[in-house]
């Protein structure tokens, strides 16, 4: 698999460790917190770019991060059997984070927020990640894909 997609990937990442996503969290953050973040950035960004020209790209981009997951819970110390079974776990939450954006450019404020409770469930101040989230959105709407590929963006 490229490691062109390498970048991608990082930025994901560090867009996922900005300290601010997790002021309203009314716990300490945890893996699972982090990994619910870069899965709604990683839908977002597929949303913004998905047409029938970015196709195999992005269906490249999709293999690549999910494998870099696995790598990242096989570091953590989980056995073959746990680590199949959170991926399965893992991959059903971004499926459904994407089915639940699909039209977010349609959707109201209030039923952004409803969406946003679905994954966030510990998070106290859901408007704030909204906000966040519709800049992030609105971002990776003025950029193309191929701007992606070639460097890192700052988060």
């Amino acid at each position: 698999m490229s490691e062109k997609y390498l970048y991608i990937y990082n930025n994901l990442i560090n867009y996922t460790r900005n300290k601010d996503l997790y002021k309203s969290l009314n716990r300490e953050d945890n893996f699972s917190d982090r990994l619910t973040l870069f899965l709604l950035h990683f839908a977002f960004f597929l949303k913004n770019f998905k047409n029938e020209e970015n196709k195999i790209i992005l269906q490249e981009i999709y293999d690549f991060n999910f494998r870099q997951l696995e790598l990242s819970i096989r570091e953590i110390g989980y056995g073959d059997q746990s680590i199949n079974k959170k991926m399965k776990d893992y991959i059903n939450l971004f499926h459904s984070m994407v089915s639940e954006i699909h039209f977010w450019n349609n959707l109201t404020r209030l039923q952004k927020i409803e969406k946003f409770s679905i994954f966030l469930t510990d998070f106290i101040k859901i408007e704030q990640l909204l906000d966040y989230f519709e800049l992030f959105d609105d971002n990776l709407s003025k950029k193309t894909l191929n701007s992606y590929l070639k460097s890192v963006s700052n988060p």
